[in-house]
């Protein structure tokens, strides 16, 4: 499914100038912006506004990559996020000619990472949004405004210990929702299992047989091609790429991983057989004729059709402008389901497992993407985190370690079968509460 990466849909940066963002080690005194620096910073409220001399502000390789009709689209979905531009808050130079910007919108505050040419004219080289928070304050406020997005909510925040999970906070917390590529963790929960049993190894390698993959970056390796256990989850789960999982699930086997659905703790597991692929689901989801004699049949009957029409359907037949349309496709029918109780099981269940040396890689490749805004993932020792989305819907789970050692999980999923949904806003609303729900240091 689409993969939930908000702040790399919301780039802005020519990627020549990528290596210039990073963050670098704090000086030992406060860096001083060069005052040309300062100026060209200055001139970014036009420029997120709409106005201004974008030909001027930007670098020639800047502009070859990200043209200003791009540049445009790439604001209105910060402003469609966020609301619109108010007003620049803080400069923190990390060097003279590059730092971190505060910008403040309406509904939240985002930061960005901007770069100057100390040369020439000083034309900005790279500008990259780095995380983009709520402005609420509260709980409260954050809960009362998942209540108010269009369509279905649900999310559970909830402390972790030795027995089970303490739900602190709930809405709809035994609803069903569509979860896009959260389904994704149980495929890493079957692998950890494996792996700790040890019928499995993270380094034993998988050899590609050349069969069709949905996009990713293995769909167009060469039959014979090696690739890690290891490799293929962090893909999975940090990028969430499409073609890894579904190597990885033909690999561990589809039995296998329907098996780990209520020994982590999933209260339907039914609804979830036959546990789909992403190029399966693609298939389902875009060509009628297959969704529907899908749809008719029962679980025996859907199984043969993935092992025989489904398989032997060419995944060039999927309508990918379909998904770009924005519109949600079957997200009530076809789609992986589950409460945001059983997101909460399903993390704890992988936290109960991974403990000890045993747990360094699978905890690694889960906390390789926190999913949430730097200043967010600060208030936290550990952050694993899952998402999911497609037009209509979004989910986000994170497995969060407080530096006094406690645990908590946050999960929350918004579904609108009407209409795409407000991306942005969400995901800032759940880093917000990530940053609040984090116990005193």
């Amino acid at each position: 499914m689409r993969a939930i990466a908000i702040l790399a849909q919301l780039l802005v940066c020519a990627t020549p100038c990528l290596a210039q963002t990073a963050p670098q080690a704090p000086a030992a005194a406060p860096v001083q912006p060069a005052t040309e620096f300062r100026d060209r910073v200055n001139q970014l409220p036009d420029l997120l506004a709409g106005k201004g001399d974008y030909d001027a502000a930007f670098a020639d390789a800047f502009r070859a990559q990200v043209p200003k009709a791009r540049f445009d689209a790439i604001r209105k979905q910060i402003e469609q996020a966020a609301g619109p531009y108010s007003d620049l808050q803080h400069l923190e130079a990390r060097t003279p000619w590059s730092g971190t910007l505060t910008v403040e919108y309406r509904d939240a505050i985002v930061t960005m990472a901007v770069t100057v040419d100390p040369a020439g004219d000083h034309r900005i080289t790279a500008l990259l949004m780095q995380g983009l928070t709520a402005r609420e304050t509260t709980l409260d406020a954050v809960e009362a405004a998942l209540k108010g997005l269009k369509g279905r909510t649900g999310y559970v925040l909830a402390r972790l210990g030795d027995g089970k999970p303490q739900l602190l906070r709930q809405h709809n917390a035994d609803q069903a929702f569509a979860i896009g590529s959260e389904f994704k963790l149980v495929i890493l929960a079957e692998l950890i299992r494996a792996t700790n049993a040890g019928e499995r190894n993270w380094d034993d390698m998988v050899t590609l047989d050349g069969k069709e993959l949905p996009g990713g970056g293995y769909t167009a390796k060469p039959a014979g091609t090696k690739v890690s256990l290891r490799e293929l989850a962090t893909q999975m789960i940090a990028i969430s790429d499409n073609s890894a999982t579904d190597i990885l699930l033909g690999t561990l086997g589809r039995e296998k991983v329907e098996a780990m659905l209520p020994v982590v703790g999933i209260a339907d597991p039914a609804r979830n057989r036959p546990f789909l692929g992403t190029g399966e689901a693609f298939k389902l989801k875009t060509i009628p004729a297959l969704r529907d004699r899908y749809l008719a049949a029962n679980e025996a009957g859907r199984r043969a059709l993935l092992a025989g029409a489904v398989a032997t359907t060419p995944i060039t037949q999927v309508d990918g402008a379909l998904f770009a349309a924005g519109k949600p496709l079957s997200i009530e029918t076809l789609e992986w389901f589950e409460t945001p109780s059983d997101l909460v099981r399903v993390m704890d269940w992988i936290r109960r497992n991974t403990e000890g040396p045993k747990g360094v890689d699978a905890r690694a490749v889960l906390s390789k993407n926190p999913g949430i805004p730097p200043l967010s993932a600060a208030k936290w020792q550990y952050v694993g985190y899952k998402g999911g989305s497609e037009p209509g819907v979004i989910a986000m789970t994170l497995l969060l370690q407080g530096k006094d050692g406690s645990w908590q999980v946050l999960s929350a999923s918004w579904n609108d079968t009407a209409q795409d949904i407000a991306q942005g806003r969400f995901a800032g609303l759940v880093g917000k509460a990530a940053e609040l729900a984090a116990p005193p240091q």
